[in-house]
């Protein structure tokens, strides 16, 4: 059975969010774009109602040796199954995580107050959910590429470097005017970046800017 790659979207629940990514990656792998019941395109599920469903839906699919590949709050879903998973999840690409520690100290704002206080599409509890995950992120063991836009205050490239700096098999790659849409929008820079991540055969911890 071969190995299979799943891809997990952000607020927008967008399944298609990372096709152009996924048609140039992983050529030998089983793709799955994961949706969020009740955001997007994606069907509601009445048994759905908070962050945690999000996880079990992710988590119930790995059952074989999997990357996961996630886009802002989707990377926080990807990082807590993979921590759920950690002996079947071999890879996982955060690009623009958008959460899963807590930014006091990054002196950045938290973009989660600017969502909650207006008529937002996803469910507010998505946006609300704002957990550290700081000493759990640190036992992750799956071969890590975080990917940060230079131009995303979403997700700031202080953000994306406090996560690699938490796993130890980690990169961490910046995208020069980068915004947060950059998986789509800079789609054939980023799939070259995580179709090497795939086969390198060492991760060495480190901070790439170009």
């Amino acid at each position: 059975m071969n190995n299979q790659v799943l891809f997990l979207p952000g607020a927008s629940g967008d399944t298609s969010y990372w096709q152009n990514v996924a048609n140039q990656v992983a050529p030998n792998a089983e793709k799955l774009h994961v949706g969020w019941p009740g955001f997007g395109s994606t069907p509601a599920d009445p048994a759905v109602t908070c962050f945690d469903d999000l996880v079990s839906i992710v988590v119930r699919k790995i059952n074989r040796p999997t990357t996961l590949i996630a886009q802002s709050m989707g990377c926080v879903v990807a990082m807590r199954a993979t921590l759920e998973r950690s002996e079947l999840v071999t890879h996982l690409v955060l690009c623009v995580v958008a959460g899963g520690i807590y930014l006091d100290d990054l002196n950045v704002r938290d973009w989660r107050s600017d969502v909650l206080a207006q008529d937002y599409s996803c469910h507010h509890w998505f946006a609300a959910y704002n957990e550290d995950l700081s000493k759990e992120i640190a036992t992750i063991g799956a071969k890590t590429l975080v990917i940060s836009g230079e131009a995303d205050p979403t997700s700031p490239v202080a953000l994306g470097q406090r996560i690699a700096s938490l796993i130890s098999n980690s990169k961490h790659h910046v995208i020069r005017g980068g915004e947060h849409n950059l998986a789509r929008s800079r789609a054939s820079e980023i799939a070259p970046l995580i179709e090497r991540h795939f086969f390198y055969s060492e991760c060495i911890k480190s901070s790439i800017s170009e």
